[in-house]
């Protein structure tokens, strides 16, 4: 079974940086879909941005062109750089794994589609 462990998280101003790291425990991360989600209004958790194995990347459309979902597979860890960062962005983030290889892109940002979860790391962006 995957186990993910979060980081990275803190406190920033608006406009500054942050690198998210989830490192994954007993599985290749490379072999799984993963991804990176927060809580919202209105939602439980919405997807921020996923990474298939074949390192095809998709990301929500409040961050496209902010934030950046890789993956290093000789360091089992996931990551999410995070630039322009604004108030909105405030959350716990959650990293996140499916065993299906392949999720439809219409799912990606579901959290339904997802079955391991990490504890969350916080992030806070002041104004």
């Amino acid at each position: 079974q995957m186990q993910l462990a979060e980081s990275g998280g803190g406190s920033v101003q608006a406009g500054g940086s942050l690198r998210l790291s989830c490192v994954g425990s007993a599985h290749s991360v490379s072999d799984y879909t993963m991804g990176w989600f927060r809580p919202s209004q209105g939602k439980e958790r919405e997807g921020v941005a996923a990474i298939e194995p074949d390192g095809t990347s998709s990301y929500a459309e409040s961050v496209k062109g902010r934030f950046t979902i890789s993956r290093d597979d000789a360091k089992n860890t996931l990551y999410l750089q995070m630039n322009g960062l604004k108030p909105e962005d405030t959350a716990m983030y959650y990293c996140t794994a499916t065993d299906d290889q392949w999720v439809p892109p219409g799912r990606r940002m579901m959290p339904s589609s997802y079955n391991y979860w990490g504890q969350g790391t916080q992030v806070t962006v002041s104004s």
